[in-house]
């Protein structure tokens, strides 16, 4: 529990400094490139196929009639606009979401082992490839049992307790990799799993509920047309950042076991060390023979006689 509590703060703390605060506005800065570069070739060939694709529609056709007829205008001249954008903006997300997630949490890492960790050996048990691996591995077994639990999920508690178990499950397992990666073994990545599985499961869940708070943010700017374009943006920084706090999460325990096992190994390795020889084996050349007979000893007079008077003749 203290090395629980002591990453959760450590992490928060970490979330205010300016190269992580940078980090989470990545993925606006990218979503704005990428709308501005879109926007300049493609904008208007969009707003008319959208535009064409309103009016072919008989049902749609009667209701922007009807609007009109309310003195309304040109209806779809203003709807087309709005629904390019939004059929764009979640691939932009998502694009901008992967982008950060792929850059982001190995800068984490490497800020996190260099100001606290400077001295932690970098054994390299986890290739690129491995990591990919690991990751869409565990992505399959998390889908499968979300699809599995799919009917228990009409029960009302289960629905809010599977499905954060499952994604926290997942969190942990990717997360927990690309923290350890770099410094720890294989041998010591399975070993910290096996020892902190249930508090590095714990951190999986309350990042994975932290998490659904821009769904709502999102929500609400799909709710709200007027806002989109402020509430939408706002979700992507709150998602990013949550991201941020969780990367750093995982880093500080792992990181932190991983120096706490290599220090309990190093305690252990003396006791368990080859035992010392009972005797030093001598060599004829180094000390005399251990064989050689003792010299006899001198022999003894007989004892006097205490009564000579006994032995007179």
């Amino acid at each position: 529990m203290g090395l629980l509590l002591d990453s959760f703060w450590r992490a928060a703390a970490y979330c205010l400094r300016p190269r992580v605060i940078a980090l989470s506005l990545l993925p606006l800065f990218l979503m704005a490139v990428l709308a501005l570069g879109l926007g300049y070739f493609y904008w208007d060939a969009a707003v008319q196929g959208m535009r064409a694709l309103l009016d072919a529609s008989s049902l749609l056709a009667s209701v922007w009639g009807w609007l009109q007829g309310w003195g309304l205008g040109d209806v779809t001249a203003v709807m087309a606009p709005l629904m390019v954008v939004l059929a764009v903006a979640p691939v932009l997300v998502v694009v901008s979401l992967l982008a950060v997630a792929v850059l982001m949490t190995p800068s984490l890492v490497a800020l996190v082992a260099a100001r606290r960790f400077p001295d932690l050996e970098r054994k390299k048990g986890g290739s690129f490839i491995a990591s990919v691996a690991w990751s869409v591995g565990s992505t399959v077994l998390a889908l499968v049992a979300l699809v599995v639990s799919v009917p228990l999920w009409l029960v009302p508690p289960l629905v809010l307790i599977l499905p954060p178990l499952i994604w926290g499950w997942l969190t942990y397992r990717v997360m927990v990799f690309d923290a350890l990666a770099d410094h720890a073994s294989k041998e010591e990545r399975l070993e910290i799993f096996r020892r902190h599985r249930s508090s590095l499961l714990g951190i999986g869940i309350v990042t994975g509920y932290l998490g659904a708070a821009p769904s709502i943010v999102w929500a609400s700017g799909v709710v709200f047309a007027a806002a989109f374009f402020v509430l939408v943006p706002l979700a992507i920084w709150i998602y990013t950042l949550v991201f941020a706090f969780s990367s750093l999460w995982f880093t500080h325990y792992g990181l932190a076991a991983l120096q706490r096992l290599r220090a309990e190994r190093a305690m252990m390795a003396p006791m368990t060390g080859p035992a010392p020889l009972a005797e030093a084996t001598l060599r004829p050349t180094d000390a005399p023979a251990l064989n050689t007979a003792a010299p006899p000893a001198p022999a003894l007079p007989p004892p006097a006689n205490p009564h000579p008077g006994d032995n007179a003749p």
